[in-house]
């Protein structure tokens, strides 16, 4: 992107790049201080018109509009400078969501941001963020990687999918997106390259009226896929679990107690002396622990 063709911030300018996020699927999620945005800007870079014309009629906003997507961010960032050099604020949006993440607006905002122009953000709905609130992690850190979108082609999917199961190791969660069209192959894909016993949250028309949630092994969610077709509509966003989780989860131990306790029968001590020591290190029930040992002993 040719950085020094856009227009530099005078002195003592006001105006400024807010980065709104809109609804996902339900119009009851827009803050009011995004509405109020909205409406006080002079300028909404968008995605898709058309999309962004009905929720500026939703708020009441008549601020004109500007194409914002992903083929012409360039031009885009030189026409939202030239409205702030004009004392115009804009709001950048997508069609759904937080820009920039798994949507346009990254090189908008690193093109004003590079001329010192202000940016705040207007947060809001995030699919990814949705997900994971419902996902019900317990590994220590609750640790987590947005990979977004996979790659279409079967061979390069399973390479970056390889690729994303080596950076997230044990310790992190893996979030992705996926359209009604590809979510068969994708959850074969993912059971290919983190095993059957994996487990998975496939999130489906998150805040929409007919939002999904299930949590299953990897093993099992095509089969839950193909059960019923409405399971197959929608947007998904997935979330697949470190390895550890399961086993942590079917014992009633979160990540942590789970390590203390493996790390202390490895260390061949009694299993009272472990139940002991693990109930000061975790605070978990006594009798939890020592029945954890026990197990791990068999």
């Amino acid at each position: 992107m040719a950085m020094a063709t856009l227009t530099q911030p005078p002195e003592n300018s006001t105006a400024t790049l807010y980065v709104v996020a809109t609804p996902i699927g339900n119009l009851e999620d827009l803050s009011p201080r995004a509405a109020r945005i909205l409406r006080e800007v002079s300028v909404v870079a968008a995605e898709d018109t058309r999309r962004t014309a009905t929720l500026l009629r939703h708020v009441g906003s008549g601020a004109a509009m500007l194409v914002a997507d992903e083929h012409h961010e360039q031009r885009a960032a030189q026409k939202i400078a030239a409205h702030l050099a004009a004392g115009q604020s804009v709001a950048l949006v997508s069609d759904a969501g937080t820009p920039a993440i798994s949507d346009p607006g990254g090189r908008v905002v690193a093109a004003l941001r590079t001329e010192g122009w202000p940016i705040v953000a207007v947060p809001g709905a995030c699919a990814a963020a949705a997900a994971l609130s419902i996902a019900g992690l317990t590994h220590t850190g609750g640790g987590w990687i947005f990979a977004g979108f996979l790659p279409t082609k079967t061979q390069e999917r399973l390479r970056v999918l390889a690729d994303w199961k080596a950076r997230a190791a044990d310790d992190l969660a893996l979030v992705f997106y996926e359209a009604p069209h590809r979510i068969d192959e994708t959850l074969a894909a993912l059971a290919e390259a983190f095993g059957a016993e994996r487990e998975i949250l496939i999130g489906r028309e998150l805040t929409k009226v007919f939002e999904q949630s299930v949590r299953l092994p990897l093993g099992e969610a095509v089969a839950w896929l193909e059960s019923d077709a409405n399971h197959a509509r929608g947007e998904f966003v997935l979330v697949v679990f470190p390895p550890a989780e399961r086993q942590a989860v079917a014992s009633g131990l979160d990540e942590a107690a789970e390590k203390v306790v493996s790390a202390l029968v490895a260390a061949g001590l009694p299993t009272k002396q472990v139940a002991q020591i693990a109930q000061q290190l975790t605070g978990v029930p006594k009798d939890l622990l020592y029945q954890r040992a026990l197990a791990l002993k068999d």
